[in-house]
Parts: structure tokens; C-alpha cells; sequence
């Protein structure tokens, strides 16, 4: 997405207001957005209990959060890579979501858009997770504390321009 101009002016400070403090349900989760640019964007979700799986005795981050992460972050890269990100919209046409192994830390997301039509628009996002201490390598393959991919997606998106 190179051939794009920068973003406008204060686009980037409107997507981190709209998704940390105006979305009741993203702002809930604890939303943080990272990097902000054409096509691309970084979200993340701090750990906290509230987002786990009972049955898990509150140590596995519920699956439909990262689904959130997957949705919204592939949805932004799209506007972002629109000529107008402030005007334009996206609906989800698909959602498709692939658990790789639990999330039992902070989650970050990135997204990046693989192709922008003039209807429909599709993202590659991945979710990250830290290794938990009491982590069995086989399953996680890596070292406690490190950042492992726990899932991806590729969603596609109606665009409204």
C-alpha cells in the first residue's frame, strides 16, 4: 500500500479516540491501539480476567476476543488503505478465524490489508499471546514469556467509499 498518500492529518488520533474510549465494547475489553498507518494497524487487549473461560480457572483469554481482534483490526487496515479513511465504511462479509493454541496473556493484533477492491476488501491479521510460565514446549514452542502466535485470520469486508 506504498502508492498511497499519508494518512490525513489527525486520522490516525480519531481511530485511537473512536476505539479506546468511544466503543462501549472495545473500550470494555481494554482496546489499546498501537500503530496506526496505510493498511495497517495494532490493536491489543490486556489480559484481565473478566475475558477468560471459567472453566479455564481464569487463565485462557475466551476465543471470541481474539475474534473481536481479528474483526475490528482487519476492518481498519481496510479504511486505512482507503483514500478517505474518516469517510469511508466496512461491513463483514466473512469472518474466518483459526485457533492455533491459547491466549493466556495480553493479546496483540496486527492487520494488513491483501487486497482493497472497489467493493469488497480483504485482510491477513494475526494475534499474538506471551507464553505462560507453566507453558509445556511441545504445545507452545517457545520459551515462557515470549510472544507466539495463538491465531489468525482473513476477513472480508464490504466497502463503502
Amino acid at each position: 500500500m506504498t502508492d498511497l498518500p499519508p494518512l490525513p492529518e489527525g486520522a490516525a488520533e480519531f481511530v485511537r479516540e473512536a476505539i479506546e474510549e468511544e466503543h462501549s465494547y472495545l473500550s470494555w475489553l481494554g482496546t489499546e491501539v498501537g500503530d496506526v498507518e496505510r493498511g495497517r494497524i495494532e490493536l491489543s487487549v490486556p489480559f484481565d480476567e473478566k475475558l477468560t473461560n471459567p472453566s479455564s480457572g481464569g487463565s485462557t483469554i475466551h476465543g471470541g476476543v481474539a475474534a473481536t481482534l481479528v474483526d475490528t483490526a482487519g476492518g481498519l487496515a481496510l479504511r486505512l488503505a482507503a483514500e478517505d479513511p474518516l469517510a469511508t465504511g466496512v461491513a463483514t462479509v466473512t469472518l474466518n478465524v483459526n485457533y492455533l493454541r491459547r491466549a493466556t496473556g495480553d493479546l496483540h493484533t496486527t492487520a494488513d490489508v491483501v487486497r482493497a477492491g472497489s467493493t469488497v476488501g480483504v485482510s491477513q491479521v494475526e494475534v499474538t499471546s506471551t507464553v505462560p510460565a507453566d507453558a509445556d514446549e511441545v504445545d507452545w514452542g517457545g520459551e515462557p514469556g515470549e510472544e507466539q502466535l495463538v491465531a489468525t485470520g482473513q476477513p472480508a469486508y464490504r466497502l463503502f467509499r
